[in-house]
């Protein structure tokens, strides 16, 4: 307050005939005449109206800038022409004599973008001039939710008796699912440090260390590309590891602390209530083809192979076939050809369809080859007249996906299908311990590599005899997802040494590589440490999803874009030969180059 009395949204009509001196930003100047004009004054608490009743005063406004920094000394008076959408519009300040102070001049005549209308602007625009998009009262807001979002999901997490630690930003490169973010060592020629991609090892080192309960607002790094709801470089999740504890343990810490939050911060009121909803993985794969399943919609998939497969459509003939019912449905052809064209875009495959009109009789799409096993479909799939049914058909894998994006899809347009004012969650449980990875094609870790695996070292050494299947073993993991969206991955962790390395081995990783990838880890276990578990829901999805965005971005302060650079700041930059002298380095054409004139 050194330069203000009150702030451009304080002011009342309480406050008429008091000296005040306020500053903000000149959003805008209205002139009417010579000697009258009025200025609203915008900062972060509210806008204020400046009255110019002066050719001096006028003419001063005039020759400045929208968002020049002011401050301006007057009197409060109540205002003639009131304006009632405003907590200040009942008011206005008059300027003293030479009360008009400019503190810092806005040079550009043309802004890149109206301030109020930042948010139609295109994305790169708004990433280049984003301290101008913040002063944008919507985009401000988003920011203050933010915090005191973060600041009740602190307070809950104290209040559970968790401990907040911060852990280091500069470690070593780990295999955990993403590119690591290399930082070369300047006493250590060609060692490289590593961005974080979560605080995983140094929680559970905690745990071995004692401490019972761990949080913090932790922030993370992965090389990745950018989607709706992921942002590229960095990122910030509620990371927290508790000892002595299972599966059960953490789903109530999160049930207990993410509702209250959710239902007080987010545009829904609802949030489900504890216990979530659990949903084993492949159950949720079979129900609804993914497994960040949207509760809020009840479309399932039913299995439509042994009544579709023989129908004489082509695209039918020896594939898994699953289907999606609409019931009631009233929507038109235009809407039905958009809807499976955006199916076949996200699905990656075709989607095929037919109907029920007012006679049920089954009409559009493929229902020609349809017409003679009607009575078998229509029992199969418990139809009746207004229903709709959307089909997947390829590989089981492909089939299912095919129908769960239109589970979505039409489930999210078609009135009557979707409770959408509310925060759904549920837990999908039961994940896979291993998978075949689609390029090397050999078994690798589905998930976490520090999960549990479900009937520990036993079950790793019958897989190892050939007794079971490894791709039958599951792990004690779980993610917790909301609205569609996955909020987070967690599990109970494997601490002991011996089963370990023997999970380790099943993906060709020897004792010596687990102990040379992970041996403060490794060491730690061996000094006893207690069975425990954890999770790290996201913090900026979290926030995505309260303030109702559809972009990751909305809610960042300063995002990078979708190819990973900060267009404000010019990042990623280069650097001077001289910086990668001294970092023993050198750019790989520079390498070559020198190479072939030697």
């Amino acid at each position: 307050m050194q330069n203000r009395t009150h702030t451009c949204g304080e002011l009342r009509l309480a406050d008429a005939g008091k000296q005040v001196q306020v500053c903000g930003f000149m959003e805008n100047f209205r002139e009417v005449g010579a000697s009258l004009g009025f200025v609203v004054l915008r900062d972060y608490y509210g806008t204020t109206q400046i009255v110019a009743e002066t050719e001096e005063a006028v003419r001063l406004f005039k020759s400045l800038n929208k968002e020049t920094t002011l401050m301006v000394r007057g009197t409060v008076r109540e205002r003639s022409s009131k304006n009632d959408r405003l907590p200040t519009g009942e008011i206005e300040i008059v300027p003293d004599e030479g009360g008009v102070t400019v503190l810092g001049k806005c040079t550009h005549n043309e802004l890149p973008f109206e301030i109020n209308r930042s948010l139609d602007a295109d994305e790169t625009t708004r990433l280049k001039y984003r301290y101008l998009d913040l002063r944008n009262p919507l985009m401000r807001d988003k920011i203050v939710l933010r915090s005191r979002i973060v600041s009740a999901i602190r307070k809950a997490m104290t209040e559970q008796d968790f401990l907040e630690i911060t852990t280091p930003i500069l470690t070593v490169s780990s295999p955990e699912g993403a590119r690591d973010y290399l930082v070369p060592a300047r006493k250590h020629p060609g060692r490289f440090y590593a961005l974080p991609q979560a605080p995983q090892q140094f929680k559970q080192l905690l745990m071995a260390s004692g401490f019972d309960r761990y949080f913090q607002i932790a922030p993370c790094f992965r090389d990745e590309d950018a989607r709706g709801d992921r942002s590229p470089g960095e990122f910030y999740q509620l990371d927290l590891e508790m000892a002595f504890a299972g599966q059960e343990d953490v789903f109530a810490v999160c049930e207990t602390v993410l509702p209250p939050v959710f239902s007080e911060y987010g545009l829904y009121e609802r949030a489900s209530k504890p216990p979530f909803v659990r949903i084993p993985y492949a159950q949720a794969m079979e129900t609804y083809g993914t497994d960040k399943p949207d509760l809020r919609i009840d479309l399932t998939i039913q299995n439509a192979t042994d009544t579709l497969c023989g129908c004489g459509f082509e695209p039918f003939d020896g594939q898994d076939i699953r289907a999606v019912v609409v019931s009631d449905f009233k929507e038109s052809r235009k809407f039905i050809d958009r809807h499976i064209a955006d199916i076949e875009v996200v699905a990656g495959a075709k989607c095929y369809w037919f109907r029920l009109d007012e006679n049920g009789d089954i009409v559009g799409g493929i229902a020609k080859f349809l017409q003679d096993s009607k009575d078998a479909v229509l029992a199969a799939l418990s139809l009746k007249a207004g229903d709709f049914v959307a089909i997947g058909a390829g590989t089981k894998a492909q089939a299912l996906k095919t129908a769960g994006v239109a589970v979505k899809s039409f489930g999210a347009d078609v009135p009557g299908h979707m409770d959408r004012e509310q925060y759904a969650f549920c837990w999908i449980v039961d994940f896979p311990m291993y998978e075949i990875g689609e390029e090397s094609g050999l078994l690798e870790f589905c998930h976490n590599p520090f999960s549990m695996p479900r009937g520990g070292l036993e079950t790793l050494m019958k897989a190892g005899r050939g007794e079971i299947d490894p791709l039958g073993i599951l792990a004690d993991q779980y993610d917790l997802v909301c609205n569609g969206v996955e909020l987070s991955s967690g599990a109970v962790r494997n601490h002991d040494p011996e089963i370990m390395i023997r999970a380790f081995e099943m993906v060709r990783l020897t004792e010596a590589d687990v102990k040379a990838k992970f041996p403060a880890m490794y060491n730690a276990f061996t000094y006893g440490a207690p069975p425990h578990a954890g999770i790290a829901p996201g913090i900026d999805r979290m926030v995505m999803l309260m303030e109702g965005e559809e972009s990751i971005r909305e809610v960042i302060p300063f995002p990078m874009n979708k190819n990973a650079q900060d267009v404000m700041m010019d990042a990623p930059g280069a650097v001077t030969k001289e910086q990668l002298d001294e970092l023993h380095l050198i750019i790989a054409d520079e390498a070559c180059n020198q190479k072939e004139s030697l």
